[in-house]
């Protein structure tokens, strides 16, 4: 397959083939599901194809990009001896905007601090404690391997997920707490709905009397006034190492159509043990979603990639 990801020639074909290949039914998926029945010879060989697999459609899909950007650059090359005052008559001038990416976090933040939650940030390089094991993530969890998550030389990582913020907020100011997180996180993805660096929006608010009630009731009300329009919401039973119980919350974007917006729940009594809180005196929810994934149903995007290109004729055309 080396051989087949280094001859194929458009990003469309490439995307195709790495969902055939990593998607939830693909092959590698299927194969490495399947690792438990392989010895270590075999388990050994299959974890290193998958890593060559992965950097080869990476470095591909570099490569792709760049000729896509060489090629346009080619066809719409200025010409610098052109006369500036004809050109000013026909390009009128355009003041420039904040990315809608930008624009949208702004109003995420003033939407969440009208809400009482205040604003935490924290390392995007992080290390395994704050954004593991203080989150009740055992070592033999699959977030750790090397095919989900970027490790650096040295230990460290960039962070999978903005929950290590939280951890860093209960050790620095303790609790009760009330506190939202906006910020780029790091895994290894590629496709029209994921990116290698994407935006998550995480929610903590831990007290003496918190319940599921609250995390729903909030979440409602936050996307409500995010997207200007009331919802249905149902919620799931689900299994995140760091809540119990465990959940997935849903809104009826079109009638009968169901899209699943995030993971929630309510916090495992040993995140707040690792971080000195007694789980038999405070309790509370943590809730986390992909905010992304928020900007495009707000602006009727099909693929994440378009909003990281920079091409300024796109945003206009978008009205951004």
């Amino acid at each position: 397959m080396l051989e087949q990801i280094k001859n194929i020639n458009s990003l469309e074909e490439l995307t195709a083939l790495h969902t055939a290949t990593f998607g939830k039914s693909g092959t590698m998926t299927l194969r490495l599901k399947d690792m438990k029945n392989l010895d270590n010879d075999a388990r050994a060989a299959l974890n290193l194809e998958n890593t060559e697999l992965r950097e080869a459609f990476k470095l591909r899909q570099i490569e792709l990009e760049d000729l896509s950007i060489l090629a346009e650059l080619k066809e719409n090359a200025l010409d610098a001896a052109a006369n500036s005052s004809h050109a000013s008559r026909l390009t009128p001038y355009v003041y420039g905007k904040l990315h809608p990416l930008s624009q949208n976090m702004t109003e995420i933040s003033e939407i969440m601090t009208g809400m009482g939650y205040k604003f935490y940030s924290g390392p995007e390089i992080e290390d395994e404690w704050h954004n593991f094991t203080a989150l009740n993530t055992p070592d033999f969890h699959p977030a750790r391997d090397m095919q989900d998550t970027f490790f650096m030389e040295s230990g460290n990582l960039l962070r999978t997920q903005t929950s290590s913020v939280q951890i860093r907020a209960m050790e620095s100011d303790g609790v009760p707490i009330k506190m939202f997180v906006v910020g780029p996180t790091y895994r290894r993805d590629m496709d029209a709905t994921h990116s290698p660096m994407f935006h998550q929006i995480e929610l903590l608010w831990i007290d003496k009397d918190i319940t599921l009630s609250d995390l729903v009731g909030d979440f409602k009300v936050f996307l409500e006034k995010f997207f200007g329009r009331e919802f249905n919401m149902r919620i799931r039973p689900s299994f995140f190492p760091f809540t119990e119980p465990s959940l997935e919350v849903d809104i009826e974007w079109l009638p009968g159509k169901w899209l699943e917006l995030g993971g929630a729940g309510m916090v495992h009594p040993n995140v707040l043990k690792n971080v000195g809180v007694d789980p038999d005196e405070y309790q509370g929810f943590a809730l986390g979603f992909g905010f992304d994934r928020l900007a495009m149903m707000k602006y009727g995007l099909t693929d994440l990639r378009e909003f990281f290109k920079g091409d300024v004729r796109w945003l206009q055309a978008n009205g951004f």
